[in-house]
């Protein structure tokens, strides 16, 4: 599904990923109300002048500096190059 957001100069715009509640081996972890989300989140469109991430990366980002916008009942983050601390591998 093409993203409706299209960023400009050294924006992205991702989607956050929700953290697992199972384990690889089929273990379920319940989720308690204090634990705080990752954020880490996919990376679906890149500004032109974004240099060192591509779509599809996965990035850890400062969550006061981000934007989060709601678009057809879907939610993205919209954060600039020089918010992102670092790509997962």
């Amino acid at each position: 599904m093409p993203v409706k957001l299209e960023p400009l100069t050294d924006h992205i715009v991702a989607q956050n990923e929700e953290p697992q509640s199972v384990t690889k081996s089929g273990i379920y972890i319940p989720t308690d109300g204090n634990s705080e989300k990752p954020k880490i989140c996919k990376v679906l469109a890149v500004g032109k002048g974004v240099k060192n991430i591509k779509v599809n990366d996965r990035i850890v980002y400062k969550s006061y500096s981000s934007t989060e916008v709601k678009l057809d009942n879907l939610e993205y983050i919209i954060v600039k190059e020089e918010d992102v601390l670092a790509i997962v591998k």
